[in-house]
């Protein structure tokens, strides 16, 4: 165990340290497989503590793995090198709730009473299902997952409340029955799915015109499987309107040192 979690932490260290440099910039599924990839979620102090309630009265979709001390660029829980301000591959500077930037490091905004939030992401369970024989198109297809802003509410926390956001996986019914079986077991990384087929049950009107990500065909045979998803956060942003904040870029995570074996339940 120990040897792999140490080849954990070559694996993170390394694409951390490309993404740094500026040697890759796409999406990062599939990247040090095995890893724990994270949603990022960075605010003023002020708003810190109730978005942490928020985020603990909604675990599916905002899974919190790691926190860190205000100022502190570091998550030495998901990283001993990490820094937050150059370690993903594209972020997104909101105030007032509007998207105004999205650059690859975040070093020049970068303030002393911020706080980090690190996610969970499914993909982490992705992982678990590809080594399961389970195609997900959009790895296959080299695109990011496609998602969508439901009319599910998320449970509030004042300030904070918007919809649910959701990622969909076309799978042959066979596929989604095992996907179930699996995604369950890692319920820190938004664990099974919360809706299956009938996407204007949940408000989705067109699968082809994704809120986040890419469209990928759900083909003759296929349901559309919907995961909670650690983008929920940038929904209920762009609902609250908070002053100023930082969060990932669709697709584009943060890589851990963390081991996706680690957060499955027995």
């Amino acid at each position: 165990m120990t040897a792999f979690l140490d080849r954990g932490v070559a694996a993170g260290r390394r694409e951390r340290l490309r993404i740094r440099a500026g040697d890759f910039a796409g999406p990062t599924a599939g990247l040090a497989p095995g890893n724990v990839q994270a949603n990022l979620v960075i605010l003023p102090q002020a708003l810190a503590h109730d978005f942490l309630r928020f985020a603990q009265a909604n675990p599916k979709p905002c899974p919190v793995l790691a926190v860190s001390q205000p100022g502190n660029p570091r998550l030495p829980a998901a990283g001993e090198d990490l820094d937050i301000r150059t370690d993903l591959p594209r972020y997104r500077v909101w105030r007032r709730g509007e998207l105004v930037d999205e650059p690859p490091e975040i070093g020049h905004l970068w303030r002393e009473d911020l706080v980090s939030f690190a996610l969970g992401c499914s993909f982490s369970f992705e992982q678990a299902l590809i080594e399961d024989g389970i195609e997900l198109r959009h790895i296959s297809r080299g695109a990011n997952v496609p998602m969508y802003r439901t009319n599910i509410p998320c449970e509030p926390a004042e300030p904070f409340a918007g919809p649910l956001v959701v990622s969909m996986r076309p799978l042959k019914p066979a596929d989604a029955i095992r996907a179930i079986q699996i995604t369950s077991r890692f319920p820190s990384v938004h664990g099974a799915p919360v809706h299956i087929g009938l996407p204007a049950e949940i408000g989705i009107a067109d699968l082809t015109k994704p809120d986040y990500g890419d469209a990928v065909p759900v083909e003759s045979g296929e349901l559309p499987v919907f995961w909670a998803c650690g983008v929920t956060p940038q929904a209920v942003i762009a609902h609250v309107r908070p002053e100023f904040c930082i969060t990932h870029a669709p697709g584009s995570m943060l890589i851990t040192d963390l081991v996706n074996s680690r957060l499955a339940s027995l």
